[in-house]
């Protein structure tokens, strides 16, 4: 089982990395920092066999708490208990050497959690057939695609005899076979009592797999109960922000959305490369992202950026203006700004969402956007990976 007792956890944020060492001077030592709270007194047990699923938007403390249950963060006040081995899957490829083959990190995690050879050779053709990647099991781990690398990291999780099992959001990789067989994988792991604590954004998932949820906002829990209860509560709260945001004046909808309001970015669009707003990319095609944001404060040298995030949420590029070494200079209250960034689309075919924020000089968020909007990369060559790196291929034909 799993007990989690009163967890806070605690990060100081500094506004220039200089504050961390003034702070820490004997003789000035004055306060320097903000406390941000990823977790404020999080308490709730998961009885042995049962399967909990967690909710909540981005940044609201799912991951940080599943990462100080496995004993990878150390809480800044409270406790958690657990009795028994604990198999986890967290962040993509997490525990695997790159340099490793795939049979190779298998053994090693085997390791890692106290089984034995003899133990992992019985394991080894279960967790290759399940996984699926064919001869890329006796492959470099650092060859594979993303569905690759959770596949054999969660075909070797649910396969290591665990009595305790931590997933952060790994159905959302693969295609429908497999997640349909992971969900049945599930379904014998709670036949087989064993103890499950899982994040996912599939709220269909959570309210089929889960006995109870825990629905986590804004670092506390906002509610505990019966899957479909959290799931209505939590759907319920995020159409209640997008009528808010809606309210608040004209601009993109995203999944998040924070900053101090001293400008606030109206509008976003893809533009192809013949200028026409689109959500469908060809690979390779020369698109143009324009945001507008409005003023309302003075700012001296702003900062524009964009972030492109993969479906698993995995930051794939991302630059801003003082990266790009484009000063934007001095605005005053109700001036805009209309911003391009234009890049040649080299995206591996699959789906994406676009983040955009405006930004101090110091980095402090003006308004920051997460998820503002989503398209998809078309492309007719199946390539493994996020990224096209167009490789050239030559070949010759030798006598021996």
């Amino acid at each position: 089982m799993v007990v989690i007792q009163h967890v806070s956890k605690i990060y100081r944020l500094y506004r220039r990395p200089v504050d961390r060492l003034l702070e820490a001077l004997p003789l000035i030592g004055t306060k320097r920092h903000t406390d941000f709270w990823a977790l404020r007194d999080i308490s709730f047990a998961v009885e042995r066999g049962e399967i909990v699923g967690v909710v909540g938007p981005n940044g609201s403390g799912k991951s940080t708490l599943l990462q100080i249950v496995c004993g990878i963060l150390q809480p800044t006040s409270g406790r958690v208990k657990t009795s028994g081995r604990i198999a986890a899957l967290l962040e993509l490829g997490a525990g695997f050497n790159p340099e490793f083959t795939g049979r190779e990190n298998v053994f090693l995690n085997g390791e890692i959690l106290g089984l034995s050879r003899k133990e992992m050779d019985r394991a080894i053709p279960q967790i290759e057939a399940f996984a699926e990647i064919g001869a890329f099991f006796d492959r470099p781990v650092k060859e594979y695609s993303t569905g690759m690398y959770v596949r054999l990291a969660f075909s070797t999780a649910i396969h290591v005899e665990p009595e305790i099992l931590i997933v952060d959001e790994a159905l959302s990789v693969g295609d429908a076979i497999f997640a349909s067989r992971s969900v049945q994988k599930f379904e014998e792991l709670k036949a087989r009592k064993v103890t499950t604590l899982f994040v996912s954004h599939d709220l269909g998932l959570v309210k089929r797999l889960s006995n109870r949820a825990v629905f986590l906002l804004d670092g506390r829990v906002e509610m505990i109960g019966s899957p479909s209860d959290v799931v209505n509560r939590y759907v319920g709260l995020v159409h209640e922000r997008q009528r808010s945001l809606a309210a608040e004046g004209p601009g993109p909808a995203g999944s998040f959305r924070h900053g101090d309001g001293t400008s606030r970015i109206l509008e976003l669009c893809i533009l192809n490369a013949q200028g026409i707003p689109t959500t469908a990319v060809m690979r390779g095609e020369r698109i143009t992202v324009r945001m507008t944001a409005q003023f309302y404060r003075d700012s001296r040298d702003p900062i524009a950026g964009l972030l492109i995030r993969n479906r698993l949420g995995i930051d794939v590029y991302g630059t801003n203006t003082l990266v790009e070494q484009a000063p934007l200079g001095e605005f005053h209250p109700g001036e805009l700004l209309e911003l391009d960034f234009t890049f040649d689309c080299w995206l591996a075919r699959h789906e994406y969402t676009l983040t955009v924020a405006t930004q101090h000089a110091d980095g402090m968020s003006q308004d920051w956007l997460d998820d503002a909007l989503s398209f998809t990369v078309v492309d007719a060559k199946d390539i493994a990976g996020v990224v096209d790196l167009r490789a050239r291929i030559e070949h010759r034909r030798r006598k021996v």
